[in-house]
């Protein structure tokens, strides 16, 4: 069969290794899986499917330096997870019979209890009975710690192939966003990060949640699957009528060819391998000094890196061999010195190597402070009407003395014409039109103090470069809000004392689990406050992947959906939450509200403030377009985005719903939820459209003398002294 495309030029600088237990893997793998019933007889492999696809050469380049035993049970877990995948295909996805997919993988975390003595089913297929087996040989060795993440990683890898077969069931093919989020969940990454934890060292405790472990394991779990989406496509797309690749995703959402989209499959797989390389040398040192790691850990932490870098080259490796997917010649076209990209000779290794330079130089090159013109305004596809509530006027009223009190308008950051001018109540009216006076004021405080934060760490910290301040500032935060009658430090500045005041009234009803997940969502906006610093301070314009993930944080998503979900009440379970459909529609509504503001704020963050954190910005720069082109992607986006919002509500809830067998009392409330998402949405455009922070004529006036001539004060004064400004 002809191949669809020409693989493209892959980055892969580490050359590959192969582990010296090979073929005590193999020997083993094969008596495991036909123990388990996975060959003669089972309807899916024949002992010629097991030894063409090669799964002991896959972990033995993945995981080139464990022992004989390790490789060994680390290739079961392999020999497993792809025949779930394959039996899955052929007994559900096939058939297209979701509601029996959904049952059976309903048992599958049955065989994984955390508490090795509690019983486990009886199991009745392959799958069962290898999953049982492997947990049962596994997890004695790891902490509690690791199984419970590794555990919550299997299940997203089975219950997320339920959002493959949904999208296969409408002939649906997702967007570019919400595949790469899915996809990680789905692919199994994740998942695989863990084995190599288990293969090199465990992430100590103290850091495994935090965002530069979390980069790492998402740029690898990106990497390994967008490589093999690239080498896929043919068996995928072509033979199985999968909806779920990459290649397919750019190709029907650029309208371009297949060529095109596996290019540029590519260069997204080449920045996230540049991303993970950026945070595994800046990051990740930094975190550990922060932590205070002791040396065996900061050494687990370096293994564990080498071991995802290693998975990665080693993968690759056997994407080369593997009957499985498209490889056609590619061995016999591999680079020389390791870097194993297909369909060149060694005379392109310059032009490659010049042209993986240019792309990571490229981020650190943007000229700050280019005169760009007013904000270009599309016609955004909005399907929903603003509704304004009637207390708007109060609340505006109300605002400034609250302001004055906190010292927020006398540090130099805003003033009161600045406060008028950004008109936060506007936006409080149209997000929940419905409030009453006292939760309008709330809102319209919570808003005014984000927005000051927003505005507060680069102009206080910014010019003195003081990412350490910054740090100390957002550490002070977080002490601001209590869970358990815990002291509040003495305000040192307007931004301390607003939180300590909104924080009282905000959570004066909660439980203290409440109040810790309503913290965690505060923190969560204020540390990515020190990500946007330490880009701006390297000069380093994101990669897009970890923009639109990380602008969710800056815009304050979680602290918004947080404040929602308080008024749902304990009736909703958890797992609604946390469940694909929810956080697809919540993450849908967020993207399109977030690039609502990089639409509207383009002047000002890139003529004025020289920033570097927007979206046609982020694009312009990856892709190498203009302003008018990058904007073009940028609406297209948000009209997906929109559009993914109206399907998962029309389409994916009332699924949820019959599979969590949802009262209607709780229907109700979700559906209620549904609309309040609606008037996020509409809310925040008719805030940008109507507000006095964006427009060209407001910016000019307030670069002339509008700007308060002291500089802005430092949080601690005491040891920091002031800058001219």
């Amino acid at each position: 069969m002809t191949q669809p495309f020409q693989l493209p030029h892959f980055y892969m600088p580490y050359p590959a290794r192969l582990n010296p237990h090979l073929d005590e893997a193999r020997a083993h793998s094969t008596r495991w899986a036909r123990g388990m019933g996975m060959l003669e007889g089972s309807g899916i492999w024949e002992q010629s499917d097991l030894d063409a696809h090669d799964y002991g050469l896959l972990c033995a380049y993945t995981h080139p330096d464990c022992d004989g035993p390790a490789l060994s049970l680390i290739t079961d877990w392999y020999v497993w997870v792809f025949f779930f995948d394959d039996h899955f295909l052929e007994t559900f996805k096939r058939t297209q019979d979701r509601e029996g997919g959904k049952a059976y993988l309903d048992r599958l975390p049955l065989f994984m209890p955390l508490d090795l003595s509690a019983p486990v089913p009886e199991p009745e297929n392959p799958v069962e009975a290898g999953l049982a087996d492997l947990w049962a040989r596994t997890v004695p060795a790891m902490s509690a710690d690791w199984r419970k993440r590794f555990a919550v990683s299997t299940e997203h890898l089975l219950n997320e192939s339920l959002w493959e077969l949904s999208n296969i069931n409408e002939g649906r093919i997702a967007n570019p966003v919400e595949y790469i989020e899915m996809r990680r969940k789905v692919g199994g990454a994740p998942w695989s990060a863990g084995l190599v934890e288990y293969a090199t060292a465990e992430v100590p405790a103290a850091v495994a949640g935090s965002r530069p472990l979390r980069v790492l394991m998402e740029t690898f779990s990106d990497g390994v699957h967008l490589r093999n989406d690239l080498f896929s496509y043919q068996r995928e797309v072509e033979e199985e009528g999968e909806l779920s690749n990459g290649v397919l995703v750019l190709e029907t959402f650029f309208g371009c060819t297949t060529q095109e989209a596996a290019e540029t499959v590519n260069d997204i797989l080449t920045s996230r391998l540049h991303q993970f390389e950026h945070t595994a040398l800046t990051e990740v040192p930094a975190l550990a000094l922060e932590k205070g790691l002791t040396p065996p850990e900061v050494a687990a932490v370096a293994a564990y890196a080498r071991g995802l870098q290693d998975w990665q080259s080693g993968g690759h490796e056997w994407h080369l061999r593997s009957s499985r997917y498209m490889n056609e010649g590619a061995l016999s076209q591999k680079r020389p010195f390791g870097l194993s990209a297909i369909g060149t000779s060694a005379a392109d290794l310059r032009g490659l190597l010049a042209d993986a330079g240019a792309e990571r130089l490229r981020r650190y090159t943007h000229v700050p402070f280019q005169k760009v013109g007013p904000s270009r305004i599309p016609d955004f596809h909005m399907p929903f009407q603003v509704e304004l509530s009637p207390h708007l006027e109060g609340a505006r009223a109300r605002l400034t003395p609250w302001m004055h009190s906190t010292g927020m308008l006398q540090e130099g950051v805003w003033d009161e014409d600045k406060l008028t001018a950004y008109d936060l109540p506007l936006c409080s009216a149209g997000l929940d039109p419905d409030a009453t006076p006292d939760e309008l004021d709330l809102s319209s405080r919570w808003l005014a103090w984000g927005t000051y934060g927003d505005d507060y760490y680069p102009m206080v910290f910014g010019p003195r470069r003081d990412l350490a301040a910054a740090k100390l500032c957002t550490r002070r935060l977080s002490a601001c809000m209590p869970v358990d009658g815990e002291e509040v430090p003495a305000p040192v500045n307007g931004m301390e004392r607003g939180l300590i005041d909104l924080w009282a009234i905000t959570t004066a009803e909660m439980t203290p689990d409440e109040r810790r997940t309503f913290r965690a969502s505060v923190d969560v906006m204020t540390e990515s406050w020190v990500w946007e610093l330490s880009n701006q301070l390297q000069h380093r314009i994101p990669d897009p992947i970890d923009y639109l993930e990380m602008r969710r944080a800056t815009f304050g998503a979680d602290l918004t959906l947080s404040l929602c979900r308080v008024g749902h009440g304990p009736k909703v379970p958890p797992e609604i939450y946390r469940s694909g459909p929810v956080r697809s529609l919540e993450n849908a509504a967020v993207d399109y509200g977030m690039l609502i503001n990089d639409v509207f704020s383009y002047q000002k963050e890139i003529e004025y403030e020289g920033e570097v954190h927007n979206a046609i910005l982020v694009v312009q720069n990856f892709f190498g377009c203009d302003y008018p082109t990058a904007l073009g992607v940028i609406n297209d986006l948000m009209t997906q985005r929109m559009h993914q919002f109206e399907h998962v509500a029309a389409h994916e809830l009332p699924l949820l719903y019959k599979d969590f067998k949802l009262p209607q009392e709780v229907r109700d409330i979700m559906d209620g939820y549904v609309v309040e998402l609606q008037n996020w949405m509409s809310g925040i455009l008719k805030w940008h459209q109507d507000c006095h922070r964006y427009g060209a004529a407001d910016l000019a006036r307030r670069a002339h003398g509008f700007v308060p001539d002291r500089a802005p004060s430092a949080p601690f004064t005491a040891w920091a002294a002031p800058v001219a400004r």
